[in-house]
């Protein structure tokens, strides 16, 4: 019997008339629905005939997650007075319940996207109503993308519903061909708003790692809320281990129920939370609670404010979840659950001020995802590049680019990115592409059940106390009775039909359970194959990877790595599932990413010439090259240059000043004088180092070269200035006693010439050089500094006087004429020249 006093009561009856007319009319609508209206749940019973009138159709509501999917289709049969499977069915991955007279189908976007690769008209099919698509996943969007072709190419008359609370309701407008927005009342239940931020800041997430306190102060504020509040208890937090550190803090409630809920949770937990409990309840949720379903009971939500978003590293091909603030639009989201019923209150575990600062949506997972399975996905649609989707976000270059490459190496498409036979059969097995290849291949030699199981123990990363052991983990599911192994068991069958796999046969399925778990995940993950490297792995990909402390795969000389992650900031990569293979199974499991190459470079002080096979970034064998490539050679010889300084060559004093001299001319003169730093060297090699260099093979020929040789090619020889270096920057010069003495041009702003004092006598200005005065380091008898001057005559006349005074006495042979400018120069004591 049809409940209408329960139907009568949901919100969202009064759009549905503005609903049907925008149906008829364009074929296609938007449902802008507060949460806790009945959109999930009248809209498609009235779209299908069951309930107020109409005309009888068939109708598949997508949702984003089994949870929601099951509870809808659940919701829509006990409201029509029957079970699901009757009117109203539902299909998640590996299992359907569902009946031939069904007018409702409640499936997940994953297994709509299956159906329409294997039927793209949907025959049958009247409305597909597209809930919760604020939420931006991936399946969503592509499953979008492929219904708006349909209705353009097959199927008109196909009408389309995006049905969301919160969304950017003028975009899919936009998407939906210019489709009208109906919005519908919202529940009559205020929410009322809590700001409840910890008293001191905690620190930002950073990857998965949350700030310790984080957990402390939001169980301290679900103590708070069951104290002012009546009714149970919905919490919000990012993740599996933050719930279990909440429940642990919540362990001495009395007789308050702690629940659980994730996507891991078990079925029995599942249906509990969905219930009515028989006392007060505090339900610990991720993401999956919010929306598309309501917790009975509840009037009050705690919100963290933090959610799990992916991140991938594209370029060494793992990728990683990420804590990020959650946006404003699923902490509106959150809010709604506490007002489903009656009054709610909601308190937020941060400042108002802060909320303003939050993201409006969250990021579609398009821009941040792996997108090997979504281009498989476009590539099996006959669109390799989906440039020729209906898409709100266009799929990033560089993501697409990733996953074509990936695509390609396992036979999933073709050179022209177009689908294989190959890649038609993994794109029907309802798994990414990765763990297909792994399925497809491994099944004709370990046996269709070993690699089903062993695949779908991959298809779900297990429990982390199964341990970081693949086969141990594998052994673990076996005798599991937890909801983990349960939902493994379903998985395996589910490959078995999906794959078409027959039973092992003609001695197939042999070898320890270590040997079949490497092999499989080295098929499914070839560029994460690592091989033993001082104390870590290097993997194919070129990352380093390092197994837990204390983990039993510590020693192995290769591993096939299935589960790893980069953590923000972290230099190596964290080893979360592996098994140990050896180096046959390496090389048959990533045969394409093998290579051969001469490589030439400078290491280790010196040139290192060898012949290298490579796995990847992994050397498996290395042979001395007897006659490397001259250029390469000479390459290797200038990146040793660089590396190591031009000190590698052989610098005289002489050549040393000439640098210097031209320096000074250079900074004085400029053009043509040459430039004789280090960066302008290197790149005039061929100006100055040839053909020395081209002879050279390793870094004892470098030291042959004779540096100074090799400057005065740079010398402007063709305009005859070259000629003039020893008048512009002389290296000695003739001071008035007749010694030649050296300028020292160490500082090229300001030569110096160090002399001394009684060798200067009689000279009226301070010599210079290219027109710059030198700075003279008048030196005592014993060649101390005594003073220091760019002006001589001025010293003479008012600095030599102190100095005449001080050194007088204790250097009396020496002669100190009261008027210096006018004496005879001398390099001899008084006694020397009275002789």
């Amino acid at each position: 019997m049809i409940r209408h006093d329960e139907l009568g009561r949901l919100p969202v009856r009064s759009a549905v008339p503005a609903l049907r007319s925008a149906l008829d009319e364009h074929g296609a609508a938007v449902l802008c629905a507060p949460p806790g209206s009945g959109k999930t749940t009248l809209v498609p019973l009235v779209l299908a005939g069951l309930v107020g009138g109409g005309p009888a159709r068939r109708v598949v509501v997508a949702e984003p997650r089994r949870i929601a999917a099951r509870a809808a289709a659940r919701r829509m049969a006990w409201l029509l007075g029957q079970t699901p499977g009757g009117s109203v069915g539902y299909a998640v991955r590996g299992e359907r319940v569902t009946g031939p007279h069904a007018r409702v189908e409640v499936v997940t976007t994953g297994v709509l996207l299956q159906r329409l690769q294997r039927d793209q008209e949907l025959a049958g099919v009247d409305v597909v109503m597209l809930d919760e698509c604020h939420e931006r996943h991936l399946d969503a969007d592509t499953v979008a993308a492929f219904l708006l072709d349909v209705r353009d190419t097959l199927r008109p008359e196909l009408r389309l519903v995006a049905a969301s609370a919160t969304t950017d309701a003028e975009g899919w407008a936009r998407l939906l061909g210019g489709a009208p927005v109906v919005e519908a009342d919202g529940v009559s239940h205020p929410v009322e708003v809590v700001w409840a931020p910890p008293a001191r800041p905690l620190r930002p997430p950073h990857g998965l790692r949350v700030d310790p306190a984080l957990p402390a102060h939001v169980a301290a504020v679900v103590r708070r809320a069951l104290a002012e509040c009546a009714g149970d208890v919905l919490c919000f937090l990012p993740g599996v281990g933050e719930i279990a550190r909440v429940a642990g803090r919540l362990g001495d409630l009395g007789d308050v129920e702690v629940l659980q809920v994730h996507g891991r949770a078990s079925a029995a937990v599942q249906d509990a939370v969905l219930s009515p409990g028989a006392g007060r309840r505090v339900v610990l949720s991720t993401a999956v609670a919010e929306s598309s379903l309501t917790v009975p009971g509840v009037r009050v939500v705690v919100d963290s404010g933090l959610a799990r978003e992916p991140r991938v590293d594209h370029a060494r091909g793992l990728s990683a979840l990420t804590t990020v603030r959650a946006s404003q639009a699923t902490g509106r989201q959150r809010a709604g659950r506490a007002g489903r019923e009656a009054p709610g209150r909601v308190y937020r575990c941060w400042s108002e001020a802060e909320d303003t600062r939050l993201s409006r949506f969250p990021a579609p997972e398009i821009r941040l995802a792996d997108l090997t399975a979504f281009a498989l996905q476009a590539a099996c649609w006959g669109d390799p590049d989906a440039s020729g989707l209906a898409l709100l976000d266009a799929p990033p270059g560089g993501a697409m680019a990733a996953a074509r490459s990936v695509l390609a190496a396992i036979g999933a498409v073709d050179p022209a990115g177009r689908a294989t036979g190959r890649g038609a059969r993994m794109a029907r097995l309802g798994l990414h592409p990765r763990l297909a290849r792994a399925l497809l291949d491994a099944a004709p030699e370990i046996g269709a059940e070993r690699a089903a199981e062993v695949v779908a123990l991959l298809s779900e990363e297990p429990p982390r106390e199964y341990g970081d052991d693949l086969a141990a983990a594998w052994r673990a599911a076996r005798r599991g009775g937890d909801a983990y192994a349960a939902r493994w068991r379903q998985e395996v069958r589910r490959l078995r039909a999906a794959g078409g796999l027959s039973r092992d046969a003609d001695g197939a399925g042999q070898g320890p359970d270590d040997q079949v778990a490497g092999l499989v995940a080295a098929l499914a993950f070839p560029e994460r194959l690592a091989r033993a490297d001082g104390g870590s792995y290097l993997m194919v990909n070129g990352t380093r990877a390092e197994p837990g402390a204390g983990s039993g795969l510590r020693g192995a000389p290769w591993l096939a790595v299935a589960v790893a992650d980069r953590p923000v900031g972290a230099g190596h990569a964290r080893v979360r599932l592996a098994a140990a293979v050896d180096e046959d199974v390496a090389r048959r499991a990533a045969a394409a990413l093998r290579s051969e190459a001469d490589e030439v470079r400078w290491n280790g002080g010196d040139v290192v010439a060898r012949g290298v096979e490579l796995l990847g970034a992994v050397e498996l064998t290395v042979r001395p090259l007897r006659e490397p490539a001259p250029a390469a050679v000479r390459q290797a010889l200038l990146d040793g240059l660089r590396e190591e300084g031009l000190g590698l060559l052989r610098w005289s004093p002489e050549a040393r000043v000439l640098r210097q001299r031209l320096a000074f001319l250079r900074m004085r003169l400029g053009e043509p004088w040459p430039d004789v730093s280090d960066d302008a060297l290197h790149a005039r090699v061929d100006a100055w180092l040839e053909p020395e260099l081209s002879r050279a093979r390793r870094r004892a020929d470098l030291a042959r070269i004779d540096a100074e040789d090799a400057l005065t090619r740079l010398l402007p020889w063709a305009g005859g200035d070259a000629a003039r270096l020893d008048e512009l920057a002389p290296e000695r010069i003739t001071v008035p006693s007749g010694s030649r003495i050296r300028i020292d041009y160490a500082d090229p702003e300001r030569p110096v010439l160090a002399v001394k004092l009684q060798e200067m006598f009689g000279l009226q200005e301070s010599p210079r050089v290219a027109g710059v005065p030198v700075l003279v380091h008048l030196l005592s008898p014993a060649g101390r500094p005594a003073a220091v001057t760019a002006d001589l005559a001025s010293f003479w006349r008012d600095g030599y006087r102190a100095v005449r005074a001080e050194l007088r006495g204790r250097y009396p042979r020496h002669p100190w004429p009261e008027d210096p400018a006018g004496a005879e120069p001398t390099r001899h004591t008084n006694a020397r020249l009275r002789r």
